[in-house]
């Protein structure tokens, strides 16, 4: 486990399409984050939609400055088949851009079937978004202490 937290730097992508929704899940992560990494910074970057995440995560991470890049978006199925295809290209993206540049990408991408909005539905996403938010938290946590924790022990063999 990390002792600190205060050099961490996580960018924290945020797509407009429902964001009265997708911004829950930037609430949830920063409160986790808060508790569980005091002290990193988190910094917001907002796009049109979902398929725009992957481009901007690549380029945030190539910048060396974010030790994370967390990607929030709500892909709804509106009855069309593009959905399936947005989909797939984020989550694709998001993977290429992590492994591009070593720099942890996690998704908090969600693809409901169904969804309308009308007031119960988008009252359930935006509730379940908290919870994913603080999901990624987590699992920034994991992955950024697991990499320290790598570092130790190669720094340990070397020496």
């Amino acid at each position: 486990m990390t002792e600190t937290y205060e050099a961490i730097k996580i960018a924290f992508i945020k797509a407009r399409w429902h964001k009265e929704i997708v911004d829950r899940a930037h609430d949830g992560f920063e409160a986790a984050a808060a508790q569980i990494m005091p002290g990193a910074l988190v910094e917001t970057f907002d796009v049109p939609g979902a398929f725009e995440m992957p481009l901007l995560a690549k380029k945030l991470a190539q910048t060396g400055r974010f030790d994370a890049v967390v990607a929030a978006a709500l892909v709804v199925d509106g009855g069309i088949y593009r959905h399936d295809f947005v989909a797939a290209a984020v989550v694709n993206g998001l993977m290429t851009a992590q492994m591009d540049t070593g720099i942890p990408v996690f998704s908090v991408s969600l693809t409901p079937h169904n969804f309308q909005p009308v007031d119960a539905l988008t009252g359930f996403f935006r509730e379940h978004f908290i919870k994913k938010g603080e999901e990624a938290a987590n699992a920034v946590r994991q992955i950024l202490d697991l990499n320290a924790s790598i570092a130790r022990q190669v720094a340990s063999r070397v020496a």
